[in-house]
């Protein structure tokens, strides 16, 4: 492949350090789709005859089948898909396909490939976070005035709602769609004819190339062209944070569905057994998930290392900027596709829920607010009177509501029976109408609103 440059061939240990047709045959339908475009354009503009575009495209075609069929051979001497495609090709239609290389490299070859290939992917994870957006939206709807209790540092804090909580994983999953459709947008421009570098002196039309594989533009520096990896890295990034939402989830999914919880309770389907233990059920699909991020923020940390210190424009280092992202990719639409199906299989125990929304003193806040509201008690007065009379309820092991007015009088006497009226669990809810607020009548609001951006 090296022509008349090297008088022998690569060492073993050099041929298996430098071969990449191990993982990169991933990139086939990329590489086959863009030397079409890339001979359609050599015919165009005169570069190459018809005849010869068409016998390439008919050869690509036949490559193509061959590799989904199972039937292509990929050799490691080859190094790559892309030399490995053309070689079949040669083989297949003989010396036209010697013609369709003509004005592109390998550089531009491969970041095009790549390029179209971190592209799909980034489709597949629009796809995969609208289908679990709308799981959570149909839990939300389901559950937007079951109460339960909301936490902070895992201990109860204040009542909160079943749709509440199921709508903060909606505004995490949607600013993760906003990241991917982001990323798609920038990096759709076309390396293609870029060639190795400096471009080249064949009269291409790199538009032309462009627009037959769906890109907005062709790239407009040839340096950079061939040596930008920021679409791996910004896709490796939004997987990242992505991977964070899906693992605290995957914690909470653990923790509700124990016997000491009992919040939920996953379907068969997500969940597997014990060995020697015939009672249990196991939330294996959440632990997995919480598992496998570390290999998305692995990948991501491995490309940032490889390129960091990358002078331009293409160097082999940029070999190893493919495998790491291929797992992501993996690891990041299987913990999708399992995590939708969680939830929409998962079933939220209401007994449960309201079961603990009461516990913990959770309706503390409800009374210092109603002293600040009715009393007009200063805030950090209201504050220091509540907590007073939770330790005397911790105290007699009751809660807030079990203590007598007579108590809570003696504590601050200016305190009346209305107080009563806060400190149930679901008067503590339906008062939280601040805009985002967990009361279910702005629950129900941002269930609507996001029904209606999924419409558009």
């Amino acid at each position: 492949m090296w022509g008349g440059r090297f008088a022998a061939g690569p060492d073993a240990i050099m041929e298996a350090i430098n071969a990449s047709i191990g993982y990169d045959q991933r990139m086939a339908a990329q590489d086959i789709a863009g030397s079409r475009a890339h001979a359609a354009m050599l015919a165009a503009t005169g570069v190459i005859t018809d005849n010869d575009a068409e016998a390439i495209r008919e050869g690509l075609l036949t490559v193509l089948s061959e590799i989904d069929n199972g039937t292509f051979q990929f050799s490691t001497a080859l190094e790559d898909i892309h030399m490995n495609v053309e070689a079949r090709l040669k083989d297949i239609i003989g010396e036209p396909a010697g013609r369709l290389h003509t004005g592109r490299s390998r550089n531009d070859q491969v970041a095009t490939d790549f390029k179209l290939w971190v592209r799909d992917q980034l489709d597949a994870a629009e796809a995969g976070l609208l289908a679990l957006i709308k799981a959570l939206l149909a839990q939300a709807e389901a559950g937007a005035d079951w109460v339960m209790p909301g936490f902070t540092h895992l201990q109860v804090a204040q009542p909160v709602t079943w749709g509440h909580h199921m709508m903060a994983y909606v505004e995490m999953f949607g600013r993760d769609l906003s990241r991917v459709r982001d990323a798609r947008a920038r990096m759709n421009e076309s390396p293609l004819g870029a060639a190795a570098l400096a471009g080249t002196s064949f009269p291409i039309d790199r538009d032309m190339t462009a627009a037959a594989l769906g890109f907005d533009r062709p790239a407009a520096n040839s340096l950079d062209a061939v040596s930008d990896r920021d679409f791996a890295l910004e896709f490796l990034s939004a997987a990242s944070i992505c991977a964070v939402h899906l693992s605290r989830f995957a914690e909470e999914l653990v923790i509700w569905s124990t016997a000491q919880f009992r919040f939920v309770t996953l379907s068969d389907r997500f969940s597997t057994g014990s060995s020697i233990m015939p009672q249990k059920k196991n939330p294996d699909a959440a632990e997995l998930i919480r598992a496998k991020v570390g290999r998305i923020f692995g990948a991501n940390t491995a490309l940032m290392m490889v390129m960091k210190g990358l002078p331009l424009a293409y160097s082999k280092d940029m070999q190893e900027d493919k495998e790491q992202v291929f797992d992501a990719a993996d690891n990041w639409m299987l913990a999708l596709a399992a995590m939708e199906g969680m939830v929409k299989d998962m079933t939220a125990n209401r007994d449960s829920l309201a079961a603990a929304a009461g516990s913990g003193f959770s309706t503390a806040t409800d009374l210092a607010d109603w002293m600040v509201r009715v009393l007009k008690v200063p805030f950090r007065d209201a504050h220091h009177v509540t907590g007073t009379l939770v330790a005397m309820a911790e105290s007699r092991g009751c809660d807030l509501p079990d203590l007598s007015l007579e108590n809570m009088q003696g504590v601050h006497a200016g305190i009346t029976d209305d107080i009563f009226s806060v400190l149930g669990v679901e008067n503590s809810v339906n008062s939280r109408m601040s805009h985002g607020g967990t009361a279910p009548a702005q629950v129900r609001q941002q269930i609507a609103r996001w029904t209606e951006i999924l419409k558009a």
